[in-house]
């Protein structure tokens, strides 16, 4: 038998028996495959586990079958999208606010929180057992900041201490890690008395011993943007299939506990307004890290 007619002959016994659809793989053999850029947030085990039902899904869903492009840091993953190995990636605002202004870099649509929100926020954390209960009493402490272009990793806090009279200078030492994970393991193994992490990050870790000492306002929720020369086609297919995920349904809620939790709750269209406010921080902060600090 034909190898088209063999696979039409599958797809229809699956119809009539009830049994479930063919894994992406097979369903998304023939269509061109597309890059899907990251910053790297946690380990890179961690990214692939979390981000990997995200793929399929676009996969089972668009005309196009996706694949996951890692960066072994934030710069690499705005370059990766400027000269379109990355199509389209998943930035944090401050890496989002660079491609703005390098390449005009567009977002498209952003995850909604646990609790329906576009935003989410960095977490300063510190032990559960520290007697430390303010961020005033940070002056002369070791701090964990995270990549230079994270944007509840770094910039954020900066800002945050800086409003409480606290600049690098008044901290005993600090240091950057490469992401929220290794920040969060600093506190635990005292390498730092304190460090800022996203939230979902900080949840994760509370359970296994920290304790959170401030929460900063809300911030953008990080955006899936692409060029503004891509491909029409390519953009609305992808943003229909997320736009069209429904948390709230018993059978996609299912699927969605694979996924990684700051995306698994659905998604919001957004334009480069919903980001003004973390552009302007990003680039004139007057209060100790703006322009050339990223």
């Amino acid at each position: 038998m034909k190898k088209g007619k063999c696979f039409v002959l599958i797809l229809l016994t699956l119809a009539l028996t009830g049994a479930p659809p063919l894994p992406p793989v097979l369903a998304t053999s023939y269509k061109p495959v597309i890059y899907f850029g990251v910053i790297p947030r946690y380990n890179p085990i961690i990214m692939y586990r979390s981000y990997q039902p995200m793929m399929d899904y676009l996969s089972a869903n668009t005309p196009y079958r996706f694949e996951l492009k890692l960066s072994r840091d934030y710069h690499l993953a705005v370059e990766f999208l400027q000269n379109g190995t990355t199509p389209i990636a998943s930035l944090g605002p401050v890496t989002f606010s660079e491609a703005y202004r390098k390449f005009g870099a567009i977002p498209i649509v952003a995850p909604l929180s646990a609790r329906g929100v576009p935003y989410y926020h960095s977490i300063i954390v510190v032990l559960e057992d520290s007697p430390i209960t303010s961020l005033e009493e940070l002056k002369g402490k070791s701090f964990a900041f995270g990549d230079h272009h994270s944007t509840s990793g770094k910039l954020i806090p900066h800002h945050m201490l800086a409003q409480k009279g606290i600049q690098l200078s008044d901290l005993e030492s600090y240091s950057y890690y490469e992401s929220h994970d290794a920040t969060a393991k600093a506190v635990l193994k005292g390498n730092a008395v304190a460090g800022a992490v996203k939230d979902v990050v900080a949840y994760r870790y509370r359970e296994h011993g920290l304790r959170f000492l401030a929460v900063s306002d809300p911030i953008p929720a990080v955006p899936i943007v692409v060029r503004k020369e891509e491909d029409p086609h390519l953009v609305a297919a992808m943003k229909e299939a997320l736009l069209a995920i429904d948390p709230s349904d018993p059978r996609t809620k299912q699927h969605l506990i694979q996924w990684d939790p700051e995306f698994a709750h659905g998604f919001v269209s957004v334009d480069i307004d919903d980001y003004r406010d973390i552009i302007e921080l990003t680039y004139n902060n007057k209060t100790g890290c703006g322009l050339g600090c990223h």
